[in-house]
């Protein structure tokens, strides 16, 4: 009887334990702060609801990654894409798929409190898949050099790093009226910007980039074609018979289509490559862009 006393006495006590602890969590749990939000309108014009302070965040834009970093807030970046290389430290940054396919369950697996996507890069169809998750959506959406200082401050004031963003907003549009207040030539250059040499793809109407030609002191020679990046014929290219010829630099585009041979810029050899990510795209780099297309239409032709 005595040993059976001390057994029940024993599950008594760890009982009483058990519920102390019980209690105690459960206290632990409802003293544990809500997460404070606030809204955001995106370029969309969407109200998204955020933390007051982003922590992990995902990009699925090369261009929105270089504006992160820019703004001060590359370590709150828990996902990329594939293409996000720069700067150097985006690249041991996890990769959660490409431009255009991203993974939604490498997303997921890495906890973002919100998803920055482009409609630079025609990421709006994802972002209803996305927005079935906990994390909320941003649309980040970048179509001129006036943009590019706006966002800058806009990411600061998400990420709390507003101090970062307003310097790095300043230099670029200080950068930008440097060029803008070099003298430009009396007859700005007729230039053609030449996306892939097989194909003869260019930029349009449409493109960000056409607008980068005429503030560096040139005319884009397709500026009147419909469209962001349309493909030119071979008799429509040699009849636009431009003064520069500008290679978007990749593998595919080393020289230019066979249309242009006759031009007054092959003839002349003002045919200048470009880095491709600079031009294409738009985040702060546009003013190296802008630099040095400025400096190359100034270039005069060979023989002169």
């Amino acid at each position: 009887m005595k040993r059976r006393s001390i057994k029940m006495q024993m599950i008594c006590l760890l009982m009483i334990v058990a519920g102390s602890l019980l209690v105690a969590c459960g206290r632990q749990v409802a003293e544990l702060p809500a997460v404070e939000m606030r809204v955001v309108k995106d370029d969309l014009g969407r109200e998204v609801r955020l933390p007051v302070k982003v922590t992990r965040a995902v990009s699925l834009a090369p261009s929105i990654t270089e504006m992160v970093f820019a703004a001060g807030a590359g370590d709150r970046l828990v996902g990329v894409t594939s293409y996000c290389d720069f700067p150097a430290a985006a690249k041991n940054i996890q990769k959660v798929g490409d431009t255009q396919s991203p993974n939604i369950e490498a997303i997921i697996a890495v906890r973002p409190e919100v998803i920055f996507v482009s409609t630079a890069s025609q990421l709006e169809s994802f972002a209803s898949a996305l927005e079935g998750q906990s994390a909320a959506v941003f649309v980040l959406d970048i179509r001129g050099l006036g943009d590019v200082a706006d966002r800058l401050r806009r990411l600061g004031q998400i990420f709390g790093s507003g101090e970062r963003a307003e310097l790095a907003a300043i230099e670029f549009e200080n950068r930008i009226a440097a060029v803008e207040r070099r003298q430009k030539a009396e007859r700005p250059v007729r230039v053609l910007l030449q996306i892939s040499e097989a194909d003869l793809f260019t930029i349009g109407r449409d493109s960000f980039i056409t607008e980068l030609i005429d503030r560096a002191g040139g005319i884009s020679v397709t500026a009147d074609i419909p469209g962001g990046y349309p493909k030119l014929s071979k008799e429509t290219a040699i009849a636009l018979d431009p003064d520069v010829i500008i290679l978007s630099d990749s593998p595919d585009n080393l020289k230019p289509n066979d249309a242009l041979k006759n031009s007054a810029a092959v003839r002349s050899g003002r045919v200048y490559r470009v880095n491709a990510d600079i031009l294409s795209r738009p985040g702060p780099r546009l003013a190296d862009a802008l630099e040095q297309l400025a400096t190359l239409f100034r270039q005069e032709p060979a023989g002169n």
